[in-house]
């Protein structure tokens, strides 16, 4: 019997749920972000320390506010960050005081250290969705590939 006193019967029981894009990507993204972490735990590096290094590579003169919104964190964690990359020899910042342009750069050392950040990039994309892995996942793979090809450098 149901809540309601009377028998309950198989037409009465919800369904499996509608499939959610959201819920999938973000069950995916939990499940990449691990793996890169993992990846990079050798390197002493975290994806979000990666994911700013890229953009301070990528976008020289870049602001705090440009890499904060880029990275979506706060500017106050950029400038923390930075602080602890400049403290590990990753990073020069150049800014000559608060509230001027940034001028952070790469040292050869970050220059490296990111060199072998992508290497584990790479392999943890093999590793999840090469041609060895889950074939949904090798999909989902070639998926994102089409929809952002020639969206970004090879």
């Amino acid at each position: 019997m149901g809540k309601t006193g009377r028998v309950t019967t198989e037409n009465d029981r919800p369904g499996p749920p509608a499939l959610s894009p959201t819920i999938v990507v973000l069950t995916l993204a939990r499940q990449v972000e691990n793996e890169l972490s993992a990846a990079l735990a050798p390197l002493d590096l975290t994806v979000s320390r990666l994911g700013l290094l890229g953009h301070i590579a990528g976008v020289p003169g870049a602001s705090f506010s440009d890499l904060a919104r880029m990275s979506g964190i706060t500017v106050q964690t950029v400038h923390s960050t930075v602080k602890a990359l400049v403290k590990a020899g990753l990073v020069h910042d150049h800014t000559a005081r608060a509230g001027s342009a940034s001028a952070i750069e790469l040292t050869p050392e970050g220059a490296r250290l990111l060199q072998e950040a992508q290497r584990a990039v790479a392999e943890v994309d093999e590793r999840m969705f090469g041609p060895d892995a889950d074939p949904v996942l090798q999909r989902v793979g070639g998926a994102i590939r089409a929809a952002f090809e020639g969206v970004f450098p090879s």
